[in-house]
Parts: C-alpha cells; sequence; structure tokens
C-alpha cells in the first residue's frame, strides 16, 4: 500500500485553483494547453506548472470560445468507462490484501479451500484417496503370511458381495487391526485388500490427526469418516494407530488433551456405523499393548490379526517375489538364501535383494549370481567392510585370537547351539571382526542349556585374549554386556534360576518400565536384599559358563593357535575351511579371496618400497 499511495502520489502533482482563477489566467495568456475530461479540467501553464479546476457544467460554449480566443490548445478526453477504472484503481490495495488472505488460508487449510468441519480448512481430513484403478497390489504380490490373508479374504468378499452375508443376517467384522514386528507387510496388506475388492482407498496416519489446534483432530475424524461414508464401499487404513490411540487418562492434560478427544471422536464414529456402510476400517501398529482398550473391542476393532515374521518357506515365497524385478543367474536359490536369513522381515528381505542387484551393477554383471546375494547378506548382518580402517599387525593377532576364541568354544560345547558359519578378522560395521552363527531353524522359544551355551560362546573371545595373549582389551565389552543381559532376563524374565523360582521381577530387568502402556514403574518393586540376591545369581550365572568356556579353551589351545594363523593369512574363513583346516587339509580359497589377497599384499609391497625410499634419503641427508 505504500508503494501504491507513492505511485499515485508521482501521477498526480497537479495544484488545484478555482474556475474564476483559471479563466482569469487564460484571459492574461498565462495556459498553454487544457485538457477537458467532463467537469474536471487539467491545465497547463506556459512555465510548465500543472493545474486543475472543475467546471460548472459538462460542457461550456463561452469558455471555448475564451480558450480558442487566447490560442490555448484544447484536448477533449471522453470520460466513458472513466468512472469505473477509477473504481477498481482505488480498491486495488483492497482487493490485493484479500487476495492474499485467501491465498494463505487456502495454503494452511491443505489446498482444499476448507472443509465442511472448520471454513479455514484446518479441520479438513488428510487422508490420501486411492481409486481402485490406481491400486496395483494384490494378494498374489504379498508372501509369508498366508494366516492373514485368509482372514482378510472374508473382508474382501464381503466388500465384493455385501447381500451374500446380509442375506443371513451376518455383519461383516467393521474393523481390523494388524500387528506385528516393523517391516512385516502390514501396509502391503491392506493395499492388497483394497487392490482385490476394487474399492477406493483412504489412508492415513494416526499422527496426520493431531496439530497443534484444540479440536482439529476431532473435525479430521468426522471429516474422514464423512468422505467414507460417501465413497462406500471403501476401505480406510490408519497406519499407526498408537499415535493416537494410547490409553486414556496417562496424558498431562489429565484426560483432557487434544490426543485423547481425537481418540474420543474416532471411538465414536467407528461405534456409530451403520450395517450397510460397507466401510471398513483397518489400522496397523507394532505396539497393540499401549491402545486403549474401548479401541479393541468387538463393534470396533472386532479382529486383531497379527502378522508375524515368516518362516522358512515364508521367506523363500517373499525372496521370489522380489526376485521377478531382476534378472537373476540360474545358480540362484532362493531356498538357501532363506535358510540362511533367520529373523528377517519381509522389508529386509526386499533390502537384501536390492543389495545383491546394487552389487551386481557395481562389478558390471548382467545377471545378478548367487555371489552378490551372499556379500549383501553378510553386509546386512555382519556390516558393510571397513576397507580403509587399516590394523597393525598386533591388532589384528588380538583380533584374530579372539574371534578364534569365539569359533572354538561354538564348536566344541555340548548341547543345542547355532551351528558356525563363518569367522573374519575384516573390521565391520563397528566390529573388528565377526563370528557369525546360523540358525538351522526358526526357533520360537527358547531352552535354558542353549541360552547358558550362548552366554559361554560370547565369553570365549575374552577368554582367548587372556588364555594366549594374557590381556584383557575394550573389544570383549560388547560380549559382556550381550551374555549379562541373557543371565538377568534368564533370572527375572524367564523364572530360570534356581534359587530365585519362577518369578518374574520385571523392575528389576532391563525391560521397559512402561512397556504396557499405562502401568506405572511402581507396580511389582522388588526389595534391596531381593535385588541383592537377583544381582549374586546374575553373577553366578555368567562366572559358571565363563568356566565352561575356559575348560574347552584350554582343552582345545593347539586348534586355536591353528585358526587363529589361518584368520591372520586368509582374513576369512567359512566353515568348510575351517572343518578342512582342523583335518589337515589344505585350505581351499575361492578365487576372489585370492585376487584380493594378491592385490593386497601388492599395495603392501608398494607402501613398504615407498617408506624405504624415504628411509633411504633421510640417511644420504
Amino acid at each position: 500500500m505504500s508503494i501504491y499511495s507513492l505511485l499515485l502520489g508521482v501521477s498526480d502533482k497537479s495544484e488545484k485553483i478555482s474556475y474564476t482563477e483559471f479563466v482569469e489566467k487564460a484571459k492574461n495568456k498565462e495556459i498553454a494547453d487544457v485538457e477537458i475530461s467532463g467537469l474536471k479540467i487539467t491545465a497547463k501553464t506556459v512555465e510548465g506548472e500543472k493545474l486543475q479546476t472543475t467546471s460548472t457544467s459538462q460542457y461550456n460554449p463561452d469558455l471555448v470560445k475564451d480558450l480558442l480566443a487566447n490560442d490555448i490548445n484544447i484536448n477533449v478526453k471522453d470520460k466513458e468507462g472513466s468512472t469505473l477504472g477509477t473504481i477498481l484503481i482505488s480498491w486495488f490495495p483492497t482487493l490485493l490484501l484479500i487476495g492474499v488472505w485467501i491465498f494463505f488460508m487456502r495454503q494452511m487449510g491443505g489446498g482444499s479451500g476448507g472443509g465442511k468441519a472448520n471454513p479455514l480448512g484446518f479441520g479438513r481430513s488428510k487422508a490420501q484417496m486411492i481409486s481402485p484403478e490406481d491400486i496395483k497390489v494384490r494378494f498374489k504380490d504379498v508372501a509369508g503370511c498366508d494366516e492373514a490373508k485368509e482372514e482378510l479374504e472374508e473382508m474382501v468378499e464381503f466388500l465384493r458381495n455385501p447381500s451374500k452375508f446380509q442375506r443371513l443376517g451376518g455383519k461383516i467384522p467393521k474393523g481390523a487391526l494388524l500387528t506385528g514386528e516393523p517391516g512385516t507387510g502390514k501396509t502391503l496388506l491392506a493395499k492388497a485388500v483394497a487392490g482385490e475388492a476394487s474399492v477406493p482407498y483412504f489412508s492415513i496416519s494416526g499422527s496426520d490427526f493431531v496439530e497443534m489446534f484444540v479440536g482439529v483432530g476431532a473435525a479430521r475424524v468426522r471429516d474422514l469418516f464423512a468422505q467414507a461414508k460417501e465413497k462406500s464401499p471403501c476401505i480406510i487404513f490408519i497406519d499407526e494407530i498408537d499415535a493416537v490411540g494410547r490409553h486414556r487418562g496417562a496424558g498431562i492434560g489429565g484426560g483432557n488433551d487434544e490426543r485423547e478427544q481425537t481418540l474420543n471422536q474416532m471411538l465414536v464414529e467407528m461405534d456409530g456405523f451403520k450395517p450397510n456402510e460397507s466401510v471398513i476400517i483397518l489400522a496397523a501398529t507394532n505396539r497393540p499393548d499401549v491402545l486403549d482398550s474401548a479401541l479393541m473391542r468387538p463393534g470396533r476393532f472386532d479382529r486383531q490379526i497379527n502378522v508375524p515374521l515368516p518362516d522358512i518357506k515364508g521367506r523363500e515365497h517373499i525372496l521370489n517375489v522380489h526376485m521377478r524385478e531382476i534378472p537373476v543367474s540360474s545358480d540362484v536359490d532362493a531356498e538357501i538364501i532363506a535358510r540362511g536369513t533367520p529373523g528377517f522381515a519381509g522389508a529386509e528381505l526386499a533390502n537384501l535383494v536390492n543389495e545383491a542387484a546394487l552389487m551386481a551393477a557395481r562389478n558390471n554383471k548382467k545377471l545378478v549370481d548367487m555371489i552378490d546375494f551372499e556379500k549383501a547378506k553378510e553386509k546386512i548382518m555382519m556390516g558393510s567392510e571397513r576397507k580403509s580402517n587399516v590394523l597393525t599387525n598386533e591388532q589384528k593377532k588380538t583380533t584374530a585370537y579372539h574371534e578364534g576364541g569365539h569359533a572354538i568354544v561354538t564348536l566344541e560345547i555340548e548341547g543345542e547351539v547355532d551351528p558356525l558359519h563363518k569367522v573374519t578378522i575384516m573390521p565391520r560395521g563397528g566390529a573388528l571382526g565377526v563370528t557369525m552363527q546360523l540358525p538351522t531353524e526358526d526357533k520360537v522359544t527358547y531352552d535354558k542349556k542353549y541360552l547358558e551355551n550362548q552366554i559361554a560362546i560370547l565369553m570365549g573371545g575374552r577368554l582367548a585374549e587372556e588364555l594366549i595373549l594374557d590381556q584383557q582389551t575394550t573389544g570383549a565389552g560388547n560380549d559382556m554386556e550381550r551374555a549379562t543381559s541373557i543371565a538377568r532376563k534368564m533370572v527375572c524374565n524367564w523364572g530360570m534360576s534356581e534359587k530365585l523360582g519362577p518369578l518374574t521381577y520385571d523392575n528389576a530387568s532391563n525391560g521397559q518400565p512402561f512397556g504396557q502402556g499405562a502401568r506405572s514403574s511402581s507396580s511389582n518393586t522388588v526389595s534391596e536384599r531381593l535385588a541383592e540376591e537377583i544381582d549374586a545369581e546374575v553373577r553366578a550365572i555368567v562366572e559358571k559358563n565363563y568356566n565352561r568356556a575356559k575348560d574347552l579353551l584350554v582343552k582345545n589351545k593347539e586348534k586355536l593357535h591353528k585358526l587363529a594363523e589361518a584368520l591372520l593369512e586368509f582374513e576369512t574363513l567359512d566353515k568348510e575351511q575351517i572343518d578342512d583346516l582342523f583335518a589337515g587339509k589344505p585350505v581351499i580359497v575361492k578365487q576372489e579371496a585370492i585376487r584380493k589377497r594378491k592385490k593386497d599384499r601388492k599395495a603392501e609391497s608398494e607402501n613398504q618400497k615407498k617408506d624405504d625410499k624415504k628411509e633411504t634419503a633421510k640417511k644420504k641427508k
């Protein structure tokens, strides 16, 4: 507005005079030019000064005669349209401000121009509606969770043919809650349901409901369900519902904060559905334990569908689904890869296939072969190789005996244990070396003997350093932390202590104090005397298996020396190579490893030559 006023002031610098004064100046021949526009007269003096006056009538013949008699140049300007232009010019700043205000309000309302719940658009739902033709995911694209798919197929059938169920008086579940570990495919399953049913799909995250403005979350819930009813039959998918669905009454607002108002509105909307509206709500979370009980009751989320980590067959099917997208070599066996990836979720298997493809592309290969998958698996499970981390000979020797100690205890200990897979002293991730074990099958529960064996294996690294090198290093820090954690859980969580009995001491363990949502840390406390007994029992379990590992390493000291020397030479050994080593057979190394070792030795030789030249030059000086 300041700029506009300035421009307006610059364009109009005329001096206003009376009509009589104007006529007098014209008679005195002080006027050079005159412009007549209706009643407005603008004159220019001989000296260049601008004057402005108003005539008594729109057209004055006597005035014109007087002006012509005094040789004054006359210009007549048509007044038509000038009033509208003047009005528009005078209102331009106001209209501009209104336009800018509307623009920003639309931006704050998500570009929607406002919603039903709020004229400024704050209460409009942020859910994205995906039309049926844009949903490309089907059940055939989802693998590794057959039981979950079977439960969801009934919902698909209802959306396709609701009269089949309504004819017999049956009511389809109004909602299904998908639970499971991150990456198991909960969101993918929801998309597959919408794709199979060929219905609109509303997708939103739980955190999208709540904003800084009070009441916005509840308004967005109302708007979302209003849109869904208009598009029924359809599916609403709420991802990470625990963002708004946590236990009520545990918040800072005393049960009246914005998140709880949003949850209350969601409860009302879910319970207010009519049976024939054909709107199904799917939600996903990996924290079902923190959800409010009212949200889980029948009539809202009728079903809880667990999407577990895939078993070996499920992993094989998932790998086959993702391998369809890349060119793979004939030697690639999805079953072997699945056997070597226990505990992997669907997202991790997808990442494994992608990493293998990237490694093949890095080496300019046309097909992704089994070696690429093996490298990708090692990178994900053990971390990337830190080739730039150059270890001294002493550090390599310490690492070789440390990892050799883990491996020897794994091979020689009695009882159930995950078989040894590979040992390396190549720095990976945050470790200087890795001893990798692979289970032969997916484990659901763990035996006490198995857990004690794991503690002994973890202690093997530190013991090997003490027995052979007579030293203690910080490299065993993570091993001791894991061993102590296992022992404490055995005592406090799993009731595996003969002295303390089959009881659970939650607060004495390293678990989350708020793991059950509303439960506070003051529940199930332990006395000081009992805490001392727990600490003593944890120490006894660790020391018992420490001594077991020590006895094994003392008996197999020759094997430990042989394995450490082989690791210093070859850097990485798998189970077959270790078996050949102990059987007295020559260790067969893959051609790729041989080429790498030659390249490293050549680089070391060149560096040594450079150092020798520098040393010789110094001596000459």
